[in-house]
């Protein structure tokens, strides 16, 4: 019976780490592809709640969750011509960089060659050339593509970013690159 109880609670501890850890397995690959699928519609269908609303901004909670992520948010920024909305999420914060690192590689090898399957589409996968993150440079940056690129899905871009800004944090963002090109434009001007 105590050989029974010991592996329960051997078991029970071990599901308790697995999920601490879980920010990017089958089901981070599951809520991306709920966020890509709904990129069309400028994630009308997985807006929350609205979290913060300034003059140009505004941030909605996502209701597409990476499991272990911080925070998951859409937000609109409203530009001169058109409304521009990503999708982003906080996956790992630490002041250890070399933690950091390692879960930015994981992160990237769980992205890399997923395929997403779309409605009405034929199944794209997601490509993206690793850069490998060093200490002195404060932003390392991966941006993958969906090929093949066609229609409005050409545009998508997801980024997965390794920054310093007081501590380490890897963070994903799915966008649509013209119009980040035309808020970039629009800023400089």
């Amino acid at each position: 019976m105590r050989t029974i109880l010991l592996t329960l609670v051997f078991l029970i501890y071990v599901s308790v780490l697995q999920a601490q850890d879980d920010v990017f397995s089958n089901k981070t690959n599951i809520a991306l592809e709920k966020v890509i699928k709904d990129f069309p519609n400028r994630f009308h269908n997985i807006k929350g709640d609205v979290l913060v609303q300034q003059t140009q901004t505004i941030e909605y909670k996502s209701t597409v969750q990476v499991p272990g992520a911080t925070a998951c948010v859409v937000t609109k920024h409203t530009g001169p011509s058109n409304d521009i909305y990503t999708w982003s999420c906080s996956a790992f914060t630490s002041k250890d960089f070399i933690l950091a690192k390692t879960k930015f590689k994981e992160i990237y090898d769980q992205i890399e060659n997923t395929i997403i399957k779309v409605d009405g589409q034929k199944p794209f996968i997601v490509s993206g050339q690793y850069r490998t993150p060093y200490e002195q440079r404060k932003l390392t940056s991966v941006v993958f593509d969906l090929l093949p690129a066609v229609g409005e899905m050409k545009n998508l871009k997801i980024e997965l970013t390794l920054q310093n800004i007081a501590e380490w944090k890897i963070s994903l963002t799915v966008y649509d690159s013209d119009q980040k090109e035309t808020e970039s434009t629009a800023v400089n001007n």
